[in-house]
This record gives C-alpha cells, sequence and structure tokens, in this order.
C-alpha cells in the first residue's frame, strides 16, 4: 500500500476502501491464490470428510458462484466445524485430481508448480489445502476516467491503486485482462499526452526533490534513533490480525469499532518504535518500522469506512445489515487524512 499512502501523504482522497475482495482458494497456509480456473475447468471444493458442500449452499452456481459467495460459504462450513485441520489451523480441500494429469500439466502448469513449490504436493495425485484469502482492493486513489487525479495535476493511478470504476465495489474474475489492456491503453495514452503538454514540462530546479530527500532522511534518521521499546514486526503483527479477525469477510459493527480503537491504539504506539540494529545499508528493520505507520493509517481507512457504511454490498458484508441500501448507501466513501497527527482519517 505504500503508493495509495503517498497520495494520502499529499492529501489525495482514497475512495471506497472497505472494498476488498477475498479470493476462494489461496492454499494454505502459505495464502498464494490458484486460479479461478481450476474450479472453471471442474475442480471441486471438499470439507474435512471429503463432502462436496457447495451444492448445498448453492445449488444452481455450485463452485462457480462469485469469489465473495464462494468465500463467504467456505468460512461458514469452517466455522460450522466441517473444516479439515492441520497443525496451521483449519482449511478445506480443492480437488483437481479429476482433471487428469495431462489437463493440469497443460493448462494449469503454474498451479501444479505453486503447490508443489510451497505445499510440496502434486495436485494431480493429492488434495489441495485451501482457504479464502484477500486478494484485491477496488478502492484506492480517485481518478477520473483517464486515470489522472482530480486534485493534484500530474499525479496517475492505474491498477489495484486506483478507485477506476472498472470493478465498481465487486471484482469479477477474468476483468484482470480488461483492466490490464483497456486501463492500460487510456490512462498510458493519457500519461503520454500530459507530458507532451504544458502542464507535463517538468521544471529545471531540482529544489522539491532534494527538498523531499532531506526531509524523509531525516524522517529515517529519527526512526533509526528513537530510543523506543515498541517492535515494528511485533505491531506489524497485531494489526494483521486484527484486521483478519474483525475486517474480514463477516463484519459486524461492534468488532469494527473494536479493530478501529485498536488501530487507533497501535498507530500511537508505532511512535516509540525501537530498533534493535540500526546499521545503515539493507536494513529490513528500518523498512518495516518506516512501513508500518503508513499501514496502519490504510487500515484505518478500511475499518472505519466498513463501519460507516450500514448495508452489505459486493464485497463489503455486514452480518448486522445483510442487505443492500440503495436509498442511503448508494454513494461512494472518500477517506482523507486531514493532518499528518491525527489518529484516524475523516
Amino acid at each position: 500500500g505504500d503508493g495509495l499512502a503517498m497520495a494520502s501523504r499529499a492529501g489525495i482522497p482514497l475512495q471506497d476502501m472497505e472494498f476488498f475482495q477475498f479470493h476462494p482458494t489461496g492454499i494454505f497456509p502459505a495464502g498464494i491464490l490458484v486460479t479461478e480456473g481450476c474450479r472453471g475447468d471442474g475442480g471441486l471444493l471438499l470439507d474435512g470428510n471429503k463432502h462436496r458442500f457447495m451444492p448445498d449452499y448453492e445449488p444452481e452456481k455450485k463452485e462457480l458462484a462469485s469469489r465473495d459467495v464462494v468465500s463467504r460459504r467456505m468460512e461458514e462450513h469452517i466455522a460450522a466445524g466441517h473444516a479439515a485441520s492441520s497443525r496451521f489451523g483449519d482449511h478445506l480441500w480443492l480437488d483437481i485430481r479429476l482433471l487428469g494429469e495431462s489437463h493440469i500439466n497443460g493448462k494449469l502448469r503454474e498451479v501444479k508448480e505453486i503447490c508443489q513449490h510451497f505445499l510440496g504436493v502434486d495436485p494431480a495425485r493429492e488434495l489441495i489445502p485451501v482457504k479464502p484469502a484477500q486478494h484485491y482492493s477496488m478502492g484506492g486513489v480517485r481518478t477520473d476516467p483517464t486515470g489522472h487525479s482530480p486534485q493534484l495535476r500530474g499525479l496517475f493511478a492505474v491498477g489495484e491503486a486506483a478507485c477506476w470504476d472498472m470493478h465498481g465495489f465487486n471484482r469479477l474474475g477474468g476483468n484482470s485482462v480488461a483492466e490490464t489492456v483497456v486501463a492500460g491503453m487510456i490512462v498510458g495514452e493519457s500519461i503520454a499526452d500530459f507530458c507532451q503538454s504544458n502542464d507535463g514540462q517538468l521544471s529545471m530546479s531540482t529544489t522539491l526533490a532534494s527538498d523531499f530527500i532531506n526531509r524523509e532522511a531525516l524522517g529515517l534518521n529519527a526512526i533509526a534513533n528513537n530510543p523506543g521499546r515498541e517492535s515494528a514486526v511485533e505491531l506489524t503483527r497485531l494489526m494483521q490480525e486484527t484486521m483478519t479477525e474483525k475486517v474480514g469477510i463477516f463484519r459486524h459493527g461492534d468488532s469494527l469499532k473494536e479493530a478501529v480503537g485498536i488501530l487507533q491504539e497501535l498507530q500511537r504506539r508505532a511512535a516509540n518504535i525501537g530498533l534493535r540494529h540500526a546499521s545503515a545499508g539493507p536494513n529490513p528493520e528500518l523498512v518495516a518500522a518506516y512501513r508500518l505507520p503508513r499501514m496502519l493509517k490504510l487500515a484505518l481507512c478500511v475499518a472505519v469506512g466498513a463501519l460507516a457504511r450500514t448495508e452489505s454490498r459486493g464485497a463489503h458484508f455486514r452480518a448486522d445489515f445483510p442487505r443492500r441500501d440503495d436509498q442511503a448507501w448508494l454513494k461512494r466513501t472518500l477517506a482523507r487524512w486531514p493532518d499528518a497527527a491525527d489518529e484516524q482519517p475523516s
């Protein structure tokens, strides 16, 4: 989320940040996605008893229901006690053995390589452990149809960094191809046209760049010399757990309020991060400490937006407001950080 964080620091509003898509088939526990083509070609989802459960929930579309629906059904089935268990936790199974080895080696070769490399599993002969995983942000930097920010001339965003309206409130399978081709052409040409225009001519002065570099260098030195005792790795873990447990596939007002409170507290604690090793050069601990405050701000944008939207729409599902409410919520959400010291976006 560094791109979104940079835009936010520049005062650019982020749009629809509560809309995150979960993909049904992240291999467990690595979380790396295997393509929807597995189910499209005839792969089945099985529970801990090797029972094909999706027809019980979605008798018409079965495994081919939309990603958000399949993800919710999988989580419901796990919560009902029908999961398979491993030392890493509960999961379900994806079975593509019935497709045959030649089909897997030919059309699903990447899936086979992922499973073999990260799980030591041959999907032509063994079941693949899977569980829904966070996949795609429909929200991002607010842009016009050409990918240009209405707030800051010269700022363009494209792909997952942008809220460009290709996906609306829920990204459908296969849209990555359309987005790559369509947005790549439209936004790419728009950037080229801007650079050739008078507005796109760069000043010969390097003062702006040098001032920014100096400011960032001072910020990194402040992090490196902070005597605080908080750990960036530990705070990142707590942020991840909070987002997974309270701002995940199923959301509820009470848990979202708890998430906002926890994230605000983590943001306060992040001001006291200290490094065990402040050495110059490649320093993963310094990188983690540098990124965490920005990650927490983006997490708060997601959590606050999800708490405010008292309906279910697209990839955003509120268990306490399960219906779509066009009368009250046929609208966008915009998140801004009015001041760098503020603990919550407006």
